[in-house]
């Protein structure tokens, strides 16, 4: 099964989207014009999150979440050079390695974006171990001014944001599609397209589905919206690292084989009940799934642990590359995840809650 050219333009958006944690405004405002057409209403918390609500039609009704993050992993700008090169931080988890020489866009106050390259001081001038790696303290991004003033005349100043400048790309001849922040705008986009796919279906829980801010971070935007929402129930719907370019049989996240049935991370351990709920609606449905386990987390670690508790699973997919300025997924995967979800949600009433609350 192929993606409609709709879909593919909505992933070419959202990944081109500029959205560094705090910054998440743009990714926000385009998800709110394409949730609204298919709400009953839209809800934001007081950090940014946003979600679309669709209600049942029965009494008494458990809440289900579902909970992407619009936040990708990029930089904030600390300093202004005198010979107009900019210092930055990072928001989020990167690797030294992966940013040397990568094209990377500033977000002005301004609303400009303005690209340039990071460099370092080259290894023939530093001092002490020549051949250490370099640091992100070390590192610089060019936009090419000679000067802070010209900088300041481009409107960058400290506190603007920094992301990747990558463009969406279809791998030729293949189910492959490279970008950036598939982590996790493949969450931004299954909320929208889920939404859709239930328009018209009378559904046993109220619906709340969308994404927050600010989980590269910390998870600090699930903390919020599952005080607003309350939910009985939570998919949070997210990208994970998958670890298959060595082609070993016993590797664990590969693209191509599924959506993710993710027992443990560092956040959260899948309920027995959940895990069989999943297990079930995939075999039932014939959705094809692959076993995962990680070494990072997702919204999922603060919405389970809310309130009183809280039921939740993760509706993933895995790419080869998070993390870094250029990612790949199988879009087969993103389908596979999409069915998986739309299922789970309209199996969700008041005793499947008590089923998976056990």
């Amino acid at each position: 099964m192929n993606l409609s050219d709709k879909t593919l333009k909505r992933m070419k958006t959202l990944t081109e989207l500029h959205g560094a944690p705090g910054f998440e405004d743009e990714v926000r405002e385009y998800m709110k014009s394409e949730l609204e057409s298919s709400a009953d209403e839209i809800i934001t918390d007081g950090l940014g999150g946003i979600f679309a609500v669709k209600k049942s039609g029965k009494k008494d009704a458990p809440k289900v979440m579902v909970a992407a993050h619009m936040d990708e992993v990029g930089f904030m700008i600390t300093q202004l050079t005198k010979n107009g090169m900019i210092k930055f931080t990072p928001l989020g988890g990167w690797s030294n390695d992966v940013l040397l020489s990568h094209k990377f866009k500033v977000r002005t106050s301004e609303g400009a974006q303005i690209t340039g390259v990071i460099g370092s001081v080259p290894v023939h001038f530093r001092k002490g171990d020549a051949g250490s790696k370099t640091e992100i303290k070390d590192m610089l991004l060019d936009v090419g001014a000679d000067s802070k003033e010209e900088l300041e005349k481009m409107g960058i100043s400290p506190g603007d944001s920094i992301v990747p400048d990558v463009d969406f790309q279809v791998m030729e001849g293949t189910d492959k599609l490279l970008a950036k922040a598939w982590d996790n705008r493949y969450g931004c986009l299954i909320a929208i397209e889920a939404l859709e796919a239930l328009e018209g279906i009378e559904l046993d829980c109220d619906l709340y589905i969308g994404a927050n801010v600010q989980e590269e971070v910390g998870l600090r935007g699930a903390k919020v919206s599952s005080n607003l929402v309350e939910p009985d129930v939570a998919f949070v719907v997210d990208c994970s690292p998958a670890n298959d370019m060595l082609g070993k049989d016993e590797d664990v996240g590969k693209i191509g084989d599924g959506t993710l049935i993710r027992i443990l991370d560092r956040t959260m351990i899948l309920s027995k009940p959940m895990r069989d709920y999943l297990l079930e609606t995939a075999e039932t449905h014939e959705i094809k799934h692959q076993y995962y386990q990680s070494p990072g987390g997702t919204d999922a670690g603060s919405i389970h642990v809310s309130g009183e508790g809280v039921i939740s699973a993760v509706v993933g997919i895995c790419a080869r590359y998070i993390h870094t300025s250029h990612s790949i997924i199988n879009y087969n995967d993103y389908l596979s995840a999409k069915a998986m979800l739309t299922e789970l949600i309209k199996g969700i009433n008041r005793e499947k809650v008590e089923e998976l609350r056990g």
